[in-house]
Parts: structure tokens; C-alpha cells; sequence
């Protein structure tokens, strides 16, 4: 289970270090960094692909992702006494990423490439400066286990000792995907398959053309995929070889009386829900927004093959708040088989979630975003004393 997640200027992150639990609710008003956070994540979960950097690009580029502020602030600037300063940078340019958990620990730092040679249409491309795996949830030199410096990438063997990977990395390759040997490095190995397990949901489609609403073919579908086109398969799979009383009992919390029904034409599964009082069931194409999403929520939540880590971005949108108590009981069921983060910015979801983990007898680990003079800060933190404790790799 991961136990800390850390990032440093990304966007309104200019340095945020939290403490991740089983359940973890990020809450926060608009535009105090909790689509930054869960961007960050999934900046990490690219690095297991070998996409970062791409994913970088799609962002606009490094310039645009950078943290805006001014390296240091003074209280005068915070209190209006003194203009801000300091655009120019002093140091490197430096967007760090990680985290650490029961078994390890990752971390990877994005900068600007060193101008050598001739100029290049490149020169503002990211580079991976430096990509570090240790033991436990607290770097320590003697628990680095695998070490990436510019382009050499040396790991620690089974007595203790450090031997170098042949050949060299490009600056824009992540070592999760190119050094993943099960021989010589089994820890780049394990922390590439963790992070490819993370499993991501944010705003799926619902709207008239969505693809979850349309007949698709059918094949067993153990993991909804994240645009929904394969609810229905999903769904079935779960009656078939999953949580099936855990489903009927979600929909009946959600709509009393109702069942949802999986009809198959020649092997196009369509979605369908029956409820109580019609003489037919309705289809998917016919179901309102709030209803298919909370199916697909079902499905994403009930999945037979449990990620390591499931983060949901605002899963309340497009719910009526009669469905905000179920949506609670489901998440908190599914949380004793996976780590979930939720965020969210609708306090009902946060407080349905915190009530009904008494009942579960879960703890919910809260945390509200706020933003101080442009920099995303934690609610109710005094200082780096009550943060997680976390070392970044030096460069």
C-alpha cells in the first residue's frame, strides 16, 4: 500500500508531501491544486509506460506545467508590503514525482537538457535528470536498491553491492521501461508492474452518444476500460465470477426494487435496467445521466480483479444527492480489496464517506487542499513537521 505521495513544482504543488491511507479523500475548493495532485499521479503512472514525457507535451510542455511563483517568498510579498520576484530562476529547473509505500519507494525528477552541440527544435524538451527505487517508505542511502544518474543506471545486487547496466538510457526513456529485467533489476521490475496496476476514472462519458450506452460484442471484462464502452460486459462479469450480491446490492441502495439485466443479441451485450412498476427494462440509451454513471461506478468499484491503487476524480458529477449515500457504501465496500483515492470537491460525498466508514469500521484519511499565496498547502498543517517524512534524490 502506498503510505506517502510527494510532489515538487508541479503547477500549484510547489512542494506537497501527504500521507495516503486506505481510503483517501482529497477535498478542497475550486482551484486549489486537487486536479494538480491527481494529474501528478497519473504523470507517474505514464512513467511505468515510458509516456511522461509525452504526457509532459500533452500538457504543453515543461514551461507550462512549471510552478509560476518565485522560488522563495518573503512575508512582506505575502502581505502585499513588497511586489514579487525572483521570475528568473537561480537554480535548475527541477519537477520532481514520487512516492513510497510498505515496499518501495520512487522518485523521478523532469528537467531542461544541458545545451551541447549544435541547437536543436528540442532544446525545451524534458529530460529525466534522475529516477531512484528504495527499500521502505523513507529514502536511505543503504536502501536505494536501483539508482539513475543522467544516463547510467546502476542497481544493487542480492550481497550488497552496486553493479552498472550496460548501455545507456536516452534522457526521455524512464528506466521502469527499459530496465525492467527480472534478472538484474527485479526491483525496477516490481515497481513498473505496481505502478501499471494503478487504475484511473475521470469524468466518463454519459451524454447521449457516449459509448456506454451503445450494444457492443461481449467477452468477459474483469476491468471496466475508462471510457465505459464495455459496461455491460463488465457488469456481467461481475454477476458471473465476481461480487454478484455486492452488485444487486448496490443498484437496489441506489434505485429500491430495480435490477440491472445484461440482454445479449447474437453476442452484442446491451445494458439494461429493470425497475419496478414497468412492464419492460430500459436500456442503456435510455437511462439518465446520474444512472449510468453510477453503473459505471458499480463496475469500475466491483471490478473481480482488484488494482493496487484506484483513483477516482470526481465521481459525484452528474449524481442527484440521493445517489451520493450509495456511491459512499460502494466505494468503502470496494475499499476493503483496493487503495482508493477519491477527489472530490462535493462535501456531501466527503461527509457520506466519513459517516459511513464508522459502520465499516474504516478509517477515512482526509485531506483538504487549500491555496496560500498561489501554492497549494494542506488544511490545518503548521509546517514541514506535520508532513510525511521524505527526501528527494540529489541530482
Amino acid at each position: 500500500m502506498l503510505r506517502t505521495l510527494a510532489v515538487e513544482n508541479y503547477r500549484s504543488l510547489r512542494r506537497l508531501i501527504v500521507p495516503l491511507d486506505r481510503l483517501n479523500v482529497i477535498t478542497g475548493a475550486n482551484g486549489t491544486g486537487k486536479s494538480s495532485l491527481y494529474r501528478s499521479l497519473r504523470l507517474l503512472a505514464e512513467a511505468a509506460r515510458g509516456g511522461a514525457v509525452a504526457a509532459l507535451a500533452r500538457e504543453g510542455g515543461l514551461p507550462s506545467v512549471l510552478w509560476a511563483g518565485p522560488e522563495k517568498t518573503s512575508r512582506a510579498m505575502r502581505e502585499g508590503r513588497h511586489p514579487v520576484q525572483g521570475t528568473v530562476r537561480s537554480g535548475p529547473v527541477s519537477l520532481q514525482l514520487g512516492f513510497s509505500g510498505d515496499e518501495f519507494g520512487y522518485a523521478m525528477d523532469f528537467g531542461y537538457p544541458v545545451p551541447a552541440g549544435p541547437p536543436s527544435m528540442f532544446d525545451v524538451d524534458p529530460e529525466i535528470k534522475r529516477e531512484c527505487i528504495w527499500s521502505g517508505p523513507v529514502l536511505r542511502p543503504a536502501a536505494v536498491l536501483s539508482d539513475r544518474a543522467g544516463a547510467a543506471v546502476k542497481v544493487r545486487g542480492a550481497g550488497g553491492g552496486w553493479s552498472r547496466v550496460h548501455g545507456t538510457l536516452r534522457p526521455y526513456d524512464s528506466m521502469l521501461g527499459e530496465m525492467a529485467d527480472p534478472q538484474h533489476a527485479p526491483d525496477v521490475l516490481a515497481v513498473r508492474e505496481l505502478i501499471r496496476s494503478w487504475r484511473f476514472y475521470d469524468h466518463v462519458r454519459t451524454d447521449a452518444h457516449a459509448p456506454a450506452r451503445a450494444a457492443v460484442i461481449g467477452t468477459r471484462t474483469p476491468v471496466l476500460s475508462g471510457d465505459g464502452s464495455d459496461l455491460a460486459a463488465a457488469l456481467q462479469t461481475i454477476r458471473e465470477v465476481g461480487h454478484r450480491e455486492a452488485l444487486d446490492e448496490a443498484i437496489d441502495a441506489a434505485f429500491p426494487g430495480s435490477r440491472v439485466e445484461v440482454m445479449n443479441h447474437g453476442g452484442r451485450f446491451e445494458l439494461a435496467l429493470r425497475q419496478h412498476g414497468l412492464l419492460r427494462p430500459l436500456t442503456a440509451a435510455e437511462l439518465s445521466d446520474g444512472t449510468l454513471r453510477y453503473l459505471l461506478w458499480a463496475a469500475a468499484l466491483l471490478t473481480p480483479r482488484p488494482p493496487s491503487l484506484l483513483v477516482l476524480n470526481e465521481p459525484e458529477t452528474s449524481l442527484h444527492p440521493d445517489l451520493i449515500p450509495p456511491l459512499a457504501d460502494l466505494i468503502l465496500t470496494a475499499t476493503k480489496d483496493i487503495q482508493i483515492i477519491v477527489v472530490t470537491h462535493a462535501r456531501p460525498l466527503a461527509d457520506a464517506l466519513a459517516k459511513g466508514a464508522i459502520r465499516h469500521r474504516l478509517d477515512v484519511n482526509s485531506i483538504e487542499l487549500i491555496k496560500e499565496f498561489g501554492q497549494t498547502e494542506v488544511a490545518g498543517r503548521e509546517g514541514p513537521l506535520d508532513e510525511p517524512l521524505w527526501y528527494w534524490p540529489k541530482r
